[in-house]
């Protein structure tokens, strides 16, 4: 396979040779979700890459481990120091134990991603199984000068951080910016006077009377601040350095600029070696929000029951779409996107049957060797999964002119497809063939269908064998004729 994996970097802002700190060993950490509600699209593309990415690194021969967060405590409303806990509120207008809130979404999200065959990480911590190590990087962030408690709450100290290091520099802010915009809306700011400035964030909050979580710590009762959690536990499972963190455009600031700063302060390292970031999903060219009531659960995708759909999608069909796009690139979602998508993917597994239908000749016509280099060459060049499903597609057209006798290939060649083409669609892009309740009937009738007009053609009665197979055709299933006889696929 030529080259070697390389992959956008977000903190050098480009994209390097992937090189382990311990090779052959891979350590990487994905932000998983905060669980108070069931997923959305949103939450698909994150998992999805890391999905691809995890299975390539195993592919590459690479002993991954993969950690993957649940986030069930200390994540408040609009990402911010002050208000309810996400959790915390849900079990409130639910009459529920929060943990039951955690169980259900969790079981939730599980659900939605292993319908579209992503596979479960190596270890998947609760922030709330973690409060000690919490607890614990915290006291050395205070020892070492960077943080300051005050009235039972502990505040990082961005100012103080940044005479030293560094602050803003994934995410391209001048800690300069940060503090003239923060003092312009310092008065404004309720509930932040306990902060010697407008932009430290909370390591450890003080819990009021009516909040539900909440532990003993050497500050007093409370639980932790967001950003704290991910740190504490990429660090338990990985290392104080391992080799990649990735999640959503929309953790870069503050929650990955604040876990940085954390294990600086804490470790004096940057946690990872390499930042990915995957775009976000818009709906019809409009960011997903409420307000705009254009957030479609992945459930709802599945069953069609969403004033934006005009029919249900299956599993598949959203991962061919998730995929049909750079991982770096934003992603439109819209009806008649899904339905390209469907017909993809279906192209794609007729592809995969024809494939097993192929037969050797003495020669090729095809420079297979070059096109299976292509593909690990566009997977390399950070996870290029569009392009790759180009060169999928043009091996489909291949096996369809090879299966009409337009042109031949060897066995050497066709070895070599037959297990590339089947080791990407399946071990590294993850796809599955999907199984219709309506197939054994399909099956049934094409069958039928075929004998009908197999019998025409013995009885030298074209017109009717053409009749069959045009009317076919026009109701999108093509017939297949060779010299083992007669067979279907759906076009």
């Amino acid at each position: 396979m030529p080259s070697s994996l390389h992959l956008y970097n977000t903190l050098t802002q480009k994209s390097e040779k992937f090189e382990p700190l311990n090779p052959p060993f891979v350590g990487m950490y994905l932000c998983g979700p905060t669980v108070y509600g069931d997923p959305h699209l949103g939450h698909s593309r994150g998992a999805l890459t890391m999905d691809v990415l995890f299975r390539y690194l195993k592919h590459l021969n690479f002993q991954v481990r993969y950690v993957r967060n649940i986030t069930d405590v200390g994540h408040l409303l609009n990402d911010a120091d002050e208000g309810e806990d996400k959790i915390g509120k849900k079990a409130k207008l639910d009459n529920v134990e929060p943990m039951e809130v955690v169980q259900r979404y969790t079981n939730s999200y599980h659900e939605a991603l292993k319908s579209i065959n992503v596979i479960s990480p190596s270890i998947e911590p609760r922030a709330s199984g973690h409060i000690i190590e919490q607890i614990e990087m915290i006291q050395e962030i205070i020892k070492n000068g960077f943080a300051y408690e005050t009235n039972g709450s502990v505040y990082f100290d961005v100012i103080k951080y940044a005479e030293t290091h560094d602050y803003g520099n994934l995410s391209g802010r001048k800690i300069e910016d940060l503090i003239a915009g923060a003092g312009e809306n310092r008065r404004s700011l309720e509930g932040q006077s306990e902060k010697k400035n407008p932009n430290d964030f909370a390591l450890w909050k003080k819990a009021s009377p009516e909040h539900i979580m909440k532990w003993n710590s050497p500050w007093g009762v409370g639980f932790p601040g967001w950003h704290i959690e991910c740190s504490a536990m990429s660090e338990k499972y990985l290392g104080k350095e391992f080799d990649i963190h990735a999640g959503g455009m929309d953790l870069l600031f503050p929650h990955h600029e604040s876990e940085i700063a954390q294990s600086k302060a804490c470790n004096h390292t940057n946690p990872a070696k390499y930042w990915l970031h995957n775009n976000m999903i818009t709906v019809n060219g409009q960011k997903m929000a409420k307000s705009l009531d254009n957030g479609i659960l992945i459930h709802e995708l599945f069953d069609g029951n969403h004033h934006l759909l005009d029919q249900a999608y299956s599993p598949m069909t959203l991962r061919f779409f998730l995929l049909q796009a750079h991982y770096r690139s934003t992603l439109d979602f819209s009806n008649e996107a899904l339905k390209a998508a469907e017909k993809g993917f279906q192209r794609l597994m007729n592809g995969v049957k024809s494939l097993e239908e192929l037969k050797p000749s003495p020669n090729s016509d095809y420079d297979v060797s070059a096109w299976k280099d292509k593909l690990y060459g566009q997977l390399n060049d950070d996870l290029s999964t569009p392009q790759a499903i180009a060169s999928l597609f043009e091996a489909v057209k291949w096996i369809n002119e090879i299966v009409s006798d337009r042109s031949k290939i060897d066995k050497n060649d066709l070895k070599i497809l037959k297990i590339t083409f089947k080791t990407f669609v399946f071990e590294i892009l993850g796809f599955v063939p999907e199984k219709s309740e309506n197939n054994h009937i399909l099956d049934g009738v094409m069958d039928l269908f075929l004998e009908i007009r197999n019998t025409a053609k013995t009885n030298k009665d074209w017109e009717t064998a053409d009749k069959i197979r045009d009317r076919l055709k026009k109701s999108g299933i093509e017939i297949m004729d060779d010299k083992n006889g007669s067979t279907y696929r759906v076009s």
